[in-house]
């Protein structure tokens, strides 16, 4: 078990007071404010000094290009910096956003209040219920008249449904829950079935046993939901690609070419309260469908919406970051948690921000009593992750290169969301699960004593009552009745990390369960007090999952032997081949899939070899290690030590031969050097010509581990959204959220029904793992 005053609950708190308690959309002025405080607190924990002039640069920049790539060169001591980007980005406008029931005449006969009512209970809330008006992020200007037809969860299924119950969708409004898929395939879903418009809603049926049907008050008054909240969003087609849509695959710099957007929608779209559609079903459709079942009603009289006053332009964000340079300074662990918010987002982002805060004060302490990392660590505190992933994608973009040369595992902080339930769950790139295990085997369970973090998983809310039927067998479908560690989709910044760079990534957080207080998602009532009350009294799973991310960042970054497991992901491989299987609806589409099962076998028994490697070139490092201990000259041990870390991060292509290297700088030490390196290049004995070879090894063991994800990518990327790279692994093309693994064979075989193309997937994964294989041969 670990057990710290750093992080504390104390500090978890007040930090989330300090930035749950103001809107700060990203793009606004709040959110540069909190960009700015983020950077003092990286200033102040890494004891960085002020400069005269703010270290705020535009990316593309010579000082924004030098702050990240001088980290795993030039850097000597912490250094901390904000780099502005210029995506697209539109904002909403009360005034011009509306929805009416119309009568004959097309006259209006029912107008929807489109605001939450801003409860003066829930203080935060009452005072800024206005600043951010409910909108669709990157939602399509203009109006909509049709009749409305309800859709369900607006998944690629539902809309195949209703279509072949004879249901036209040309000119209509959809009405659907939110759910199931992200919300900008719903409206994409849509539009490509002729639809004029969309509106998204929260149904109670999917909030479990604490409705107010069950008898519980809607909040604030007790924990129901508050039947006015509204959820906010993008509605971009993240499935397609991340990031600004006019810069796809290269970074948003002030003055980039723009290229037209393919990943937002051409129709408008509102987000919707229960109360509004409610209302809606009463009128129109005949009542309230019973739990997911499509009656293929179509309502009767014409609703009319309009999203006039949203537009799109050119938006500053900032990214926040710092870097501590390790002994090693070409490997890099990387750590993230976006800040933007579409209100106040205590749950999401700034529950994430203050684990986030929390592990910066730890790895500060630390610093501030000497530690120093092994491996270079970098943080950033990304911007418009709520656009679509933008802060992240872009810096992504603007420094893939440098990425994928250096950058050994990337840490989410907690898919945005730190805390806004009971039950503890991951996700992660398969060579990472055993350590995450372990890890959360060793953090303390938040309220008992007698768990750890990793029994969390088995934790529900505090509420009971009965539960939506067929959201309840949804809900048994995706939960796993055993601790699970699952692929990644689409529901963070780690997206261009590991789906288009190709590193290995990881997510964590507190999600809810059946019997939770409902989470008001993108609502005004993401509040300070529903969290306090409601998601986390006393803020201990704030402090958890702090500690875990810490243990995380620790071992990732202090382990001698970098702790990926790639025997893990190469034995997950078959499952994901038995998935495609099971997914063929049609046999004869089934291709021979011989080919990839040999060349997974290939990549396992390479993998086996490597994990003896590993093994015996740890202990062979710290057999020499012993040995060069044993050297009298203790100053001569001191500097070669010095020497073996600053060099592990010398290349190839600088150094070709580690040992006359070794010989440069020993010849400059004492004759007793002069004499071991003598004895290194002439006759290759001698303890520290060992400890050379010994970490030149380790380096070598290292390379390939940190190297393994990349093997998955393919330039060529996944038919029909080409930015994805990761042949192993994609955000689903029709849900979004949810991942897809061995995606480019699933969908030839699902969705194209193309023996021909589900071949050709064989052939290029095959060809992949195959060479991965190759190059993991000791």
């Amino acid at each position: 078990m670990i057990c710290s005053a750093v992080p504390s609950t104390e500090s978890a708190l007040a930090a989330s007071r300090d930035y749950a308690t103001h809107p700060h959309l990203a793009g606004a002025v709040e959110d540069f404010q909190d960009a700015k405080d983020i950077l003092a607190l990286f200033q102040s924990e890494f004891g960085i000094p002020t400069p005269p002039t703010e270290p705020i640069y535009p990316a593309g920049s010579p000082e924004s290009r030098e702050a990240t790539l001088g980290t795993t060169s030039k850097l000597t001591k912490p250094a901390a910096w904000v780099d502005i980007y210029y995506p697209i980005m539109n904002t909403g406008n009360a005034d011009g956003m509306a929805l009416e029931l119309l009568g004959e005449s097309d006259q209006p006969i029912w107008k929807a209040d489109l605001l939450e009512d801003g409860d003066p209970r829930d203080e935060t809330a009452a005072k800024y219920k206005h600043s951010v008006p409910p909108f669709h992020g990157f939602s399509a200007a203009g109006e909509a008249i049709g009749q409305l037809v309800y859709a369900n969860y607006g998944t690629h299924d539902d809309y195949n449904k209703l279509i072949s119950a004879g249901v036209n969708l040309t000119g209509k409004i959809i009405l659907a829950r939110y759910g199931a898929n992200l919300r900008g395939l719903k409206v994409k879903g849509a539009a490509e079935r002729g639809v004029a418009g969309v509106l998204i809603y929260s149904d109670p049926r999917d909030d479990g046993s604490v409705t107010v049907e069950n008898g519980y008050e809607p909040y604030p008054a007790g924990p129901a939901r508050n039947p006015t909240s509204i959820q906010r969003g993008t509605v971009m087609y993240l499935s397609i690609y991340a990031g600004d849509p006019t810069t796809p695959g290269y970074p948003a710099y002030e003055n980039a070419t723009r290229a037209e957007a393919t990943n937002i929608p051409n129709i408008p779209s509102l987000p919707l309260s229960w109360a509004n559609a409610k209302l809606l079903f009463e009128e129109e459709l005949g009542g309230i469908p019973e739990g997911i079942k499509l009656n293929g009603r179509v309502g009767s009289r014409k609703i009319r919406m309009h999203s006039r006053a949203v537009d799109n332009k050119i938006t500053p964000i900032w990214n926040t970051m710092v870097a501590i340079p390790g002994h090693i300074k070409d490997e890099v662990v990387l750590l993230g948690c976006h800040r933007d918010a579409w209100v106040m987002g205590a749950a999401d982002p700034t529950s994430g921000t203050v684990s986030l805060h929390e592990v910066v004060r730890g790895l500060g302490a630390l610093y501030k009593r000497g530690w120093k990392p092994l491996r270079t660590i970098v943080i950033a505190s990304w911007d418009a992750e709520e656009y679509g992933l933008i802060g992240s994608t872009e810096w992504g973009e603007d420094f893939a290169d440098w990425i994928q040369e250096h950058v050994v595992s990337y840490i989410n902080l907690t898919t945005d969301v730190s805390v806004s339930g009971s039950r503890w769950e991951a996700s992660a790139s398969p060579s990472l699960v055993h350590l995450i295990q372990h890890s959360a085997q060793d953090v303390p369970h938040p309220t008992d004593a007698h768990k750890t973090l990793w029994d969390a998983y088995f934790d529900v809310g505090p509420y009971e009552g009965p539960v939506d039927a067929d959201f309840a067998r949804m809900w048994d479908k995706k939960t796993s009745k055993e601790p699970r560690i699952g692929p990644l989709g689409s529901r963070s910044d780690y997206t261009v990390f590991l789906q288009r760079l190709g590193v290995a990534s990881s997510d964590q957080s507190f999600g809810g369960t059946l019997t939770d207080a409902p989470y008001h998602y993108h609502s005004i009532y993401d509040s300070q007090m529903w969290q306090e009350v409601y998601a986390d009294p006393g803020f201990h799973k704030h402090v958890a999952v702090a500690q875990n991310l810490g243990l995380l960042t620790l071992r990732l970054t202090d382990s001698i032997i970098l702790p990926l497991n790639t025997t893990q992901y190469a034995l997950e491989l078959d499952s994901h081949v038995d998935i495609v299987i099971e997914s063929t609806r049609r046999e004869e589409i089934l291709p021979d899939l011989f080919p990839l099962r040999r060349a997974i076998a290939l990549l396992q028994d390479a993998s086996f070899k490597l994990d003896e490697e590993k093994v015996a070139a740890e202990e062979a490092f710290y057999k020499a290690l012993k040995k060069v201990s044993r050297v009298r000259n203790p100053r001569v041990v001191r500097r070669i030590i010095q020497w073996i870390k600053e060099h592990l991060g010398i290349g190839a292509q600088e150094v070709q031969d580690l040992r006359f290297g070794a010989l440069e700088w020993i010849s400059s030490v004492t004759e007793t050097s002069i004499s071991e390196a003598y004895i290194c290049r002439s006759r290759g004995k001698g303890p520290l010509c060992e400890f050379i070879r010994a970490a030149k090894r380790v380096r070598a063991a290292n390379q390939k581990l940190m190297a393994f994800e990349r093997g998955f990518l393919s330039e060529d990327g996944i038919k029909d959204r080409e930015w994805y790279r990761h042949l192993g692994v994609a955000p689903g093309k029709h849900l979004g959220y949810e991942p897809t693994t061995l995606p480019g064979l699933t969908e030839a075989i699902v969705y194209d029904e193309d023996r021909e193309l589900a071949e050709y997937e064989v052939g290029r994964l095959a060809t992949l793992i195959e060479n991965l294989a190759d190059f993991l041969e000791v």
